[in-house]
């Protein structure tokens, strides 16, 4: 999954794609964002990723999904990302 950054849509937010991981959690979900970062010194494209809390009120992602989310105001310690959509659901 790659991210994505938008600056189309409400007021330019910028919107996160990424899979879900876990959603065992009441309303939240654990999304893991993706990134490409070229190696200073090598130049050699290296995976970075990135672990965020997203609030899903209707709780209705599962694990393996690939979801959109938006930031809001932090509505917990770690959880300042909810849910904007599922954009496709995870096989069987």
């Amino acid at each position: 999954m790659s991210t994505t950054e938008q600056v189309s849509g409400q007021k330019g937010r910028r919107t996160l794609t990424g899979r879900v991981v876990s959603n065992r959690m009441n309303k939240t979900i654990a999304v893991e964002i993706e990134r490409l970062i070229r190696h200073p010194q090598y130049g050699k494209f290296v995976r970075r990723t990135t672990r965020l809390l997203a609030h899903d009120e209707n709780s209705e992602s599962r694990e393996g999904d690939t979801v959109t989310i938006v930031p809001c105001r932090p509505l917990s310690r770690r959880k300042s990302w909810r849910l904007l959509e599922v954009v496709s659901r995870a096989g069987v």
